[in-house]
């Protein structure tokens, strides 16, 4: 039997859902957690949806509730595939020249196109960030950057280091990631999406890394591009680890702050003599950086 629980939610809350910590740590077989937006006329009036495998327990019942707006619906699905029902609703993202789509959706002729299963709730794109990241990448490959040595921090999905490798085929990628069941989920991807693993020119190497904290991230550096789609405070602490493992003219990409924070965080990284390349705008702004 399988349990959907959905929440009301404003924009800001369902956005978050793809960047946050694990809400259930104490739960053995956690729900697939996906947000969306249900009435395009209704921009901030969106949806939270937990799928649940077994009854949800009031615990986990009132978690969700934390993460809303108002109060919680429970919906019994009985025997079908909730994982594909939970990413029906997920519409492919265009960015640049990228297309997202889960494996419910077709892939779009003419564009870069990046297959990515949500069921572990990694995210697919949805998130601003993530779009704004992927359109960050394809501005600089049409300005006419070029990279060979590139970092993907905080990972997720993989989904930056496949699009890195996209528009830079020549170069060599590591993509890191805290959690070791995001780096297994960037591997499985990797495979869908014909990235090869490995360390020379054209592969991903992927590993487990809390920041910048690794032998593979130290024997790598210096880079000339580092992406990374986290959150405000860790791109703040994270800076003097960024800005020593930078090439000269080498780039950052950072995204995953609020506007409210692009001050704190651009200070971070001007105080270590990087430049502002693209400020960002928006609610969720991607900054790009210049040593």
């Amino acid at each position: 039997m399988s349990v959907r629980v959905t929440v009301p939610c404003t924009r800001a809350q369902g956005e978050l859902i793809a960047h946050a910590d694990d809400f259930f740590p104490d739960s053995p077989n956690p729900p697939v957690l996906v947000a969306d937006e249900p009435d395009e006329s209704k921009p901030d009036d969106w949806l939270i949806h937990a799928y649940f495998e077994h009854p949800p327990t009031r615990a986990e019942i009132a978690t969700l509730t934390t993460l809303g707006s108002g109060p919680p619906q429970v919906e019994q699905l009985g025997e079908a595939d909730w994982v594909t029902m939970s990413q029906a609703g997920l519409q492919p993202i265009r960015a640049g020249r990228f297309t997202v789509h889960t494996p419910t959706h077709a892939a779009d002729s003419d564009r870069i196109n990046l297959e990515i299963d949500a069921s572990l709730a990694f995210g697919t794109g949805q998130h601003a960030t993530t779009s704004g990241c992927l359109a960050a990448l394809d501005r600089l490959e049409r300005e006419g950057a070029h990279f060979a040595n590139i970092a993907d921090i905080g990972t997720g999905t993989g989904l930056l280091a496949f699009a890195a490798l996209a528009l830079w085929p020549d170069a060599r990628c590591i993509a890191t990631d805290i959690d070791p069941v995001a780096a297994d989920v960037a591997r499985d991807n990797a495979a869908i999406n014909g990235v090869q693993l490995g360390h020379g020119a054209g592969e991903l190497l992927l590993t487990v890394a809390d920041g910048m904290d690794s032998p593979l991230l130290a024997a790598r550096a210096p880079f000339d591009l580092i992406v990374a789609n986290i959150l405000a405070g860790p791109l703040i602490e994270l800076a003097p680890g960024f800005a020593n493992a930078l090439a000269p003219g080498g780039m950052i990409i950072l995204a995953g702050l609020l506007d409210t924070q692009v001050e704190g965080v651009c200070a971070a990284y001007e105080n270590l003599g990087l430049a502002i390349h693209g400020p960002g705008a928006g609610e969720w702004p991607v900054l790009v950086l210049k040593a």
